[in-house]
C-alpha cells in the first residue's frame, strides 16, 4: 500500500489535543486502511440529525471493538516507536479510543439505558428518548465525538493515499 511518505496529525481529544507528524510503515497503512473503513462506513463519522441516540452509541461501542481487533491484528508493529517523537498508528488509535470513545460510552451508556428502561409498552422508542430531559446533552457529546473521530478519519485517508471518501457520503464532509 503506498502513501504519503509522512502525514500532519492534529486532533482535539477533549482532555487533550494532538499535533504532530505520523510516518506510517506499511503494517501502518494497512491497520490505517481497515480501521478507516469501519469508520466511514458507520454513524461515527455522519452527523445523526434526528437518528436515534442509541443507534449512536451501539456504533461507537462497535467501532472501540473493531478499533481493538486491528491493533491486535497488525500487532507490535503499528505500535513502534518513532524517531523524533513521531506518532504511530497504535498511539493515536489508542489515544482516540481512550480519550473520545470511552469516556463517551463509560458515562452515557448507562444514563441512557436507565431512562430506556422506564419507556413504557406503547411508546415508540424515538418519542421516549427524544422525552428524555438529557437528550440533548447526549446528542452534544456524540457530536464532538464525531468531529474528533472525522478529524481522525481524514487523517487514515491521508496515510493511505486515498481521497476521503467520506465525501461520498451527503453533507458529512460540509459538517466535518
Amino acid at each position: 500500500m503506498r502513501g504519503p511518505a509522512s502525514v500532519g496529525v492534529k486532533m482535539d481529544l477533549k482532555l487533550f489535543s494532538i499535533s504532530g507528524t505520523w510516518v506510517p510503515n506499511d503494517a501502518e497503512r494497512r491497520a490505517a486502511w481497515e480501521l478507516y473503513v469501519e469508520m466511514i462506513t458507520r454513524i461515527a463519522v455522519v452527523p445523526m440529525r434526528d437518528g436515534i441516540a442509541r443507534e449512536g452509541l451501539s456504533s461507537l461501542y462497535a467501532l472501540f471493538g473493531e478499533a481493538c481487533t486491528i491493533l491486535r491484528r497488525y500487532g507490535p508493529e503499528v505500535a513502534e516507536p518513532k524517531r523524533g517523537g513521531r506518532y504511530n498508528f497504535g498511539f493515536l488509535t489508542v489515544a482516540l479510543l481512550n480519550f473520545a470513545l470511552r469516556p463517551l460510552l463509560s458515562y452515557w451508556h448507562p444514563e441512557l439505558q436507565t431512562w430506556e428502561a422506564q419507556r413504557g409498552p406503547t411508546q415508540s422508542v424515538k418519542a421516549h428518548e427524544d422525552a428524555w430531559p438529557r437528550i440533548g446533552e447526549l446528542r452534544a457529546e456524540l457530536e464532538r465525538t464525531r468531529l474528533a473521530l472525522a478529524t481522525y478519519a481524514a487523517v487514515l485517508a491521508e496515510a493511505c493515499g486515498v481521497p476521503d471518501l467520506r465525501h461520498a457520503i451527503p453533507d458529512a464532509a460540509q459538517q466535518a
